[in-house]
């Protein structure tokens, strides 16, 4: 379950509430779930009881438990439980991470779509002659809009219209010689990742391919997640999520953990109980990621703003960075396949798709090879 279906099943105990006449309405159009803070239980967490207690004149806790009852659980969600002055805790169930990567590798170029904003139309007014970055920014946020089930379009004359700092381009040169120089994919990240507000950056450091440029991170990564789904056709490991999910939270032989050589045995004790943590954590990170990107879509096509979505693949991407390189998704040596190397690979493969399908709501190519 991805953070946007629990944000829906707990807007839906909403609506049952409200049908059962224990609420007073209205419904709110969005309930926003969040990760569980430190000393905080569960995967998710929701304030909407506080947000309903005002309206409905009953104090929050109460609130909490009329939705506790009315949560759906069928479908991914283990336990829900009050905390504070009635904080809905969500502890999602153990085969939800695999539901989630079902869910990316069934329409990998449609995760994340959805109809949010089905019946809603928009039309939006050419951009101005000259004016590169409000074109390449109105385009952009046309394809998030019909991404979430918006009818969008740029139409000329229309009343609403997109407005953004412009590009600083060099004395002597147009928006043509930005595209000339940089190139499709550079140029339109360097038009669209900052916010609105900010002018953007448009130097040949975009070009270099080094850690520090954030567009090549993001294809490095994706062009990493398609080498290993290769890599593990090679070695017999086959594409997609096997039938029996091993979730590196739960299954202790999925972990590697490195020879302790010359190390004493206090290090080697240290290293076989750390390596499995650091695995969870990397692991829960890519997963944290993954999930939020249909709501990280929604936000941005709401809001007008692509630089969101540009933001979130540099997580994505630093997030499966970490993952394949902590937890090794493919077998070394002589060591033999595993359930635990398939559910990696296919969950680098599932980072991949969320990298492209991001990169391609931006309007840039994410090439295979680096």
């Amino acid at each position: 379950m991805t953070p946007a279906e629990l944000s829906r099943t707990v807007r839906h105990a909403v609506c049952r509430a409200v049908e059962d006449d224990v609420l007073p309405g209205p419904v709110p159009e969005r309930i926003t779930v969040e990760r569980s803070r430190p000393g905080g239980l569960g995967d998710y967490a929701s304030n909407v009881a506080l947000r309903l207690a005002g309206p409905a004149g009953r104090p929050p806790r109460e609130i909490a438990e009329i939705l506790r009852s009315r949560v759906d659980t069928s479908h991914g969600i283990a336990r829900v439980e009050i905390t504070g002055p009635g904080f809905l805790n969500f502890t999602l169930g153990r085969d939800s991470r695999a539901d989630l990567v079902r869910t990316i590798l069934g329409d990998p170029a449609r995760y994340g779509h959805g109809d949010a904003l089905a019946g809603t139309a928009v039309a939006f007014a050419t951009a101005p002659d000259g004016d590169s970055r409000a074109r390449v920014w109105t385009d952009t946020v046309v394809r998030l809009l019909r991404s979430q089930g918006a009818e969008a379009a740029v139409v000329p004359g229309a009343m609403e219209r997109l407005t953004v700092v412009p590009a600083g381009l060099d004395s002597g040169t147009g928006p043509d010689d930005l595209f000339a120089r940089l190139g499709h994919g550079a140029a339109h990240w360097a038009l669209l990742r900052p916010a609105a507000h900010d002018r953007p950056y448009t130097g040949p450091e975009l070009l270099v391919q080094r850690e520090s440029n954030a567009l090549f991170r993001v294809r490095y990564a994706y062009a990493r997640a398609r080498a290993l789904v290769r890599n593990a056709a090679h070695l017999g490991i086959p594409s997609g999520i096997p039938s029996q999910y091993t979730d590196l939270d739960a299954h202790s032989d999925a972990y590697d953990t490195e020879s302790p050589g010359r190390d004493s045995a206090a290090q080697a004790t240290k290293q076989a109980t750390t390596q499995p943590t650091a695995q969870v954590t990397v692991t829960s990170a890519l997963f944290t990621a993954l999930g939020n990107h249909p709501a990280v879509l929604e936000a941005a096509a709401r809001l007008r703003a692509p630089d969101r979505l540009a933001r979130h693949l540099e997580h994505t991407a630093e997030a499966f960075l970490r993952f394949q390189e902590i937890c090794r998704p493919l077998p070394l040596g002589d060591e033999k396949p595993s359930a635990a190397h398939r559910s990696r690979t296919a969950l680098a493969e599932a980072a991949g798709a969320v990298l492209a399908g991001g990169l391609s709501l931006l309007g840039i190519d994410a090439p295979e090879h680096l």
